[in-house]
């Protein structure tokens, strides 16, 4: 079930300034410029669409396999979120990032009404799904733990046409 808060533990890493990156394209919010929270460029997020995209976590290093920790986060891909992403991971596609790591970097101040475009769904056997959005630009980010370690995952996804999108996060 879809839900537009994240849950708590989700929340604990995008507190630490958890989020995605993405690749060079020009993201669905508008052409290129500063990157300054707009309502305006996270509009076509929050449009119903027929896209949806089914994950899984298949992650291992240093001959640890991780595995899913609460839910998995899905962040519309804009200026302002794309410059975040950029600053906390230095990637702009894929990452795996110790979480210490990432909390330790700093992407400025959140906007006010950031969260309110963020959704989050359950990682229940290391599987995932969002349903029913818009076609656009998007950023996975995924908390996992292996051993005592914990790592976040995160990946920029297109949704298009209207189709299902089949994501595999640490593959």
């Amino acid at each position: 079930m879809s839900t537009r808060r994240p849950s708590i533990a989700l929340a604990a890493v995008l507190a630490g300034g958890l989020a995605l990156s993405a690749c060079a394209t020009t993201p669905m919010g508008g052409a290129a410029g500063p990157a300054v929270f707009s309502a305006d460029d996270f509009a076509w997020s929050t449009r119903a669409g027929q896209a949806s995209i089914e994950g899984r976590v298949a992650f291992a290093q240093d001959g640890k396999t991780f595995h899913c920790v609460g839910n998995v986060g899905l962040i519309p891909d804009t200026r302002y979120t794309r410059a975040r992403i950029e600053r906390l991971y230095g990637a702009s596609d894929r990452a795996a990032v110790p979480a210490a790591v990432v909390r330790a970097r700093s992407a400025g101040e959140q906007g006010a009404d950031y969260r309110s475009y963020e959704r989050a769904n359950a990682c229940a056997g290391d599987a995932f799904r969002f349903s029913g959005l818009p076609d656009g630009s998007w950023f996975l980010i995924a908390p996992v733990k292996g051993g005592d370690e914990i790592m976040v995952l995160m990946r920029r996804v297109q949704t298009r046409g209207g189709r299902a999108v089949t994501v595999t996060l640490g593959g």
